[in-house]
């Protein structure tokens, strides 16, 4: 081989060595940019994920500015708000408009409830109105007779039914000096044909009442109060909560995990049927009104100066999340893909995921 044909061979081979060290070179060049691009959309969708899993939460017009106390769902369309001085609205598009219901009274409604989509009922002050045409039309039905009640006035706060036939509601007996002067809880065994006196361990104020099933419910009141029944609400015994504040709501999943919530931000919860209780700490010092669990793991509460707290460990630990109002609020309805908040002066917001 002579010299020439050496080094031409010699020129060739560290070409074919410079070309495929620079192909390599080009290949993990590409191969870096198409990981970049790759892992950018992982982390873009993940974020989406994770935006479209906490849901977002929409101000309403409610068309009032009457204090909101009451909000009830009976599909992810049809809902109810209601508050002070007899106002009662429904909508039919998730919250997104609202339509004033002409109910005939001046009482203050404290609580919605429907036992389906057909059965409902508002608790107003001394009264209770009942619907069997899921909320087209309203009656007054009757609790109590005159003449019932010689210490004050009923004023009734929440309403549960345990079964197709019993229910229970709850309030105080109010006397001519807007004193507490008793606590109060009715049955009704017949649908509320008729209702019965049914005798509590505590004659502190009561507001909110919860019931797992057809036995076992639950009521919360002044002072920490936490009262249990567990035959179907026949009777009644106090549980210990270590809370002196007021409780104002109380959730329960199951007949073993419970929620209550109340004054200065207090926030319980129960793993055994309320046997024991724990705190748990709140991110605000904001009194909470009311407490809703979507499904086992995700709940919220909201309370005064627009708090909404939510929670997505099964109420262990609370982060806050933004309301986009400032008012207080003091009635919640949640499900696992929509939901709602009301509060002072029409205050509306609705959730959807």
């Amino acid at each position: 081989m002579t010299e020439f044909s050496r080094c031409s061979k010699d020129a060739i081979c560290a070409f074919k060595r410079y070309s495929t060290a620079n192909d390599k070179q080009k290949l993990r060049r590409r191969l870096m940019s198409t990981l970049r691009i790759f892992f950018t959309f992982i982390l873009i969708l993940a974020a989406v994920c994770a935006a479209s899993a906490q849901g977002t939460w929409t101000v309403r017009n409610s068309g009032t500015t009457e204090d909101l106390v009451a909000v009830y769902f009976t599909t992810a369309s049809r809902g109810f708000i209601a508050g002070d001085n007899g106002f009662l609205a429904a909508t039919n598009d998730g919250g997104a408009t609202w339509s004033k219901y002409p109910l005939n009274t001046t009482e203050s409604i404290s609580e919605i409830y429907f036992r389906n989509e057909k059965n409902g009922y508002l608790v107003a002050g001394k009264l209770m109105f009942k619907t069997d045409d899921g909320g087209n039309t309203w009656k007054r039905t009757m609790i109590y007779r005159a003449g019932d009640f010689t210490k004050g006035t009923p004023e009734f706060t929440s309403i549960r039914f345990a079964g197709k036939k019993r229910g229970l509601i709850i309030g105080s007996i109010v006397n001519a000096r807007d004193e507490i002067v008793d606590s109060l809880l009715m049955l009704t065994e017949d649908e509320g044909e008729s209702w019965s006196r049914i005798p509590l361990p505590s004659k502190a104020e009561i507001f909110h009442l919860d019931f797992d099933g057809k036995d076992r419910g639950w009521i919360v009141g002044d002072k920490g109060l936490m009262m249990v029944t567990l035959d179907g609400g026949r009777s009644w015994s106090i549980q210990k909560t270590g809370v002196e504040r007021a409780l104002f709501a109380v959730d329960f999943r199951d007949d073993m995990n419970g929620f209550a919530v109340g004054g200065g931000g207090s926030i319980i919860r129960t793993e055994d049927g309320g046997a024991s209780w724990e705190k748990v700490a709140s991110p605000s010092p904001e009194t909470l009104k009311r407490v809703y669990f979507a499904d086992d793991k995700n709940g919220f509460a909201v309370g005064f100066r627009g708090l909404l707290i939510r929670t997505y460990d099964k109420g262990k630990t609370w982060e806050l999340e933004n309301s986009g109002v400032k008012g207080d609020f003091y009635g919640l309805f949640m499900a696992k893909k929509y939901g709602c908040a009301v509060g002072e002066r029409g205050q509306v917001i609705t959730y959807s995921r």
